[in-house]
C-alpha cells in the first residue's frame, strides 16, 4: 500500500516554480540572508524521492502546519520567507512549486522530514509581514539583527508537553538565526527534549546557529549533526532529508 501511495506521490514534485534569481551567490557576505540576489529564467523539475514523491505526504490534508495534534511525539517547526521575486531552482531556489502549491525551501525540507518520520508540522510565523523581494528582505533582516529584534509570533504551540523531539528548521540569515527563531526559542522551555536542527543556506551552512540554540535551550539535548542543505540543492534534496531524518531513529 505504501508503495502505491509513494508512486502516486512522485507526481507532486513534477512541477517547479519559474522563479527569478541569481546564479552563483555563495552568501560570502556575513550580513546577507541566505536568499538569492539576482534574476534568472530556468526551470527545474524537483527530483522525487526514490520511495515516492511529494515531501508533503500521501494526503495533503495530513499536513499540520498549525501543529494540530496527531498524537505523535515529534514536532517539526520551521521558519522561512519565500521570496516573491524568487530565483531559478538551479542557481538557488527560494521557493519550490509542488502539486500541492508553492512552498519555501525550509518548508519543503520540513515536509520531507514529516514524510519520513511522521509528526506534526508547525510554521513559525510572525505578526509582521516580511518583504517578499530580495533586496528589501536583505535590508529588513539586517536591521532586525542590528536592533536585536524579537518579532512577535502569530501562533503558539498549545500541546508542547506531548513532544519529545523538536525538528527545528530555518534559513541561515546573516550567519545567524533569523530573529523570529530567537523569539521562538525564548518563548518555550524545551528542557528534557531533543532539538534537531536543519538549515537551508547559500553556502554558509549552520554558521554558529547550533551553539546559539544550545545557549538558548541549555536544558535540551541539541543534536550537532544537523541537516544542512544549500539552497541550490533544495529541489533535489527530498530523499536526502528523508534518509537523514529516518536514520536518526527518533520516531
Amino acid at each position: 500500500m505504501k508503495r502505491i501511495a509513494s508512486a502516486f506521490l512522485t507526481l507532486s514534485l513534477a512541477l517547479t516554480l519559474t522563479a527569478c534569481g541569481g546564479a552563483g551567490n555563495d552568501n560570502t557576505s556575513s550580513f546577507a540572508p541566505d536568499t538569492p540576489p539576482a534574476q534568472g529564467q530556468e526551470e527545474q523539475t524537483p527530483t522525487a524521492p526514490e520511495n515516492g514523491g511529494s515531501p508533503a505526504g500521501s494526503d495533503p490534508s495530513e499536513s499540520t502546519d498549525d501543529a494540530s495534534s496527531s498524537g505523535s511525539n515529534i514536532l517539526i517547526a520551521y521558519f522561512g520567507v519565500p521570496e516573491t521575486d524568487g530565483t531559478d531552482t538551479v542557481a538557488g531556489a527560494s521557493r519550490v512549486a509542488t502539486e500541492d502549491g508553492v512552498v519555501g525551501n525550509t518548508e519543503f525540507i520540513a515536509q520531507a522530514i514529516q514524510q519520513a518520520v511522521g509528526g506534526d508540522l508547525f510554521a513559525i510565523e510572525t505578526v509582521q509581514e516580511y518583504p517578499g523581494t530580495h533586496d528589501e528582505l536583505l535590508d529588513f533582516a539586517y536591521n532586525e539583527l542590528r536592533q536585536d529584534a524579537r518579532p512577535e509570533l502569530a501562533a503558539e504551540i498549545e500541546n508542547l508537553d506531548q513532544y519529545d523531539v523538536i525538528f527545528l528548521g530555518y534559513p541561515n540569515w546573516n550567519a545567524d538565526l533569523p530573529m523570529p527563531l530567537y523569539t521562538f526559542l525564548e518563548s518555550y522551555d524545551f528542557a528534557g527534549k531533543t532539538i534537531v536542527p536543519f538549515v537551508t543556506h547559500g553556502g554558509s551552512g549552520f554558521s554558529r546557529t547550533i551553539s546559539t540554540i544550545q545557549s538558548l535551550q541549555p536544558d535540551a539535548t541539541v543534536l550537532e549533526d544537523g541537516l544542512s542543505i544549500p539552497r541550490g540543492n533544495v529541489v533535489d534534496a527530498a530523499q536526502e532529508a528523508m534518509d537523514w531524518a529516518a536514520g536518526l531513529n527518533l520516531a
